[in-house]
């Protein structure tokens, strides 16, 4: 699936480290797995919205939001701690309700 990226330090970094690979882990409605990134928090937040990308400082992880974790209150989509955004799909974000633990997924640069 496409996504776009922000203007942050993050995921600028993140950008430069592309292509990356790794082994999906879910946590309700969030995949996330570590990549070879480590950054402390850049305006992290709590709340994120369904869609949005992000790193997750505390793991080195990036993370998937496409609905509740297990964190989450209603009306709130909550990582497990602050996250740095970095951008936002640009498809369904429910399409990735058939991914599993231990898939595997790669992030790659597209239309450079």
């Amino acid at each position: 699936m496409k996504a776009e990226l922000n203007s942050s330090k993050t995921a600028d970094l993140l950008w430069e480290s592309l292509p990356l690979e790794g082994r999906v882990n879910t946590w309700g409605e969030e995949i996330y797995f570590r990549i070879p990134l480590e950054t402390g928090p850049e305006n992290a937040v709590s709340v994120v919205e369904e869609g949005d990308l992000a790193y997750w400082p505390e793991g080195s992880c990036f993370c998937i939001f496409f609905g509740q974790t297990p964190a989450s209150t209603p009306g709130e989509i909550k990582p497990a701690s602050p996250v740095n955004l970095l951008g936002r799909l640009l498809g369904d974000p429910k399409a990735w309700l058939d991914v599993t633990d231990g898939e595997d997924i790669a992030l790659e640069k597209a239309g450079v």
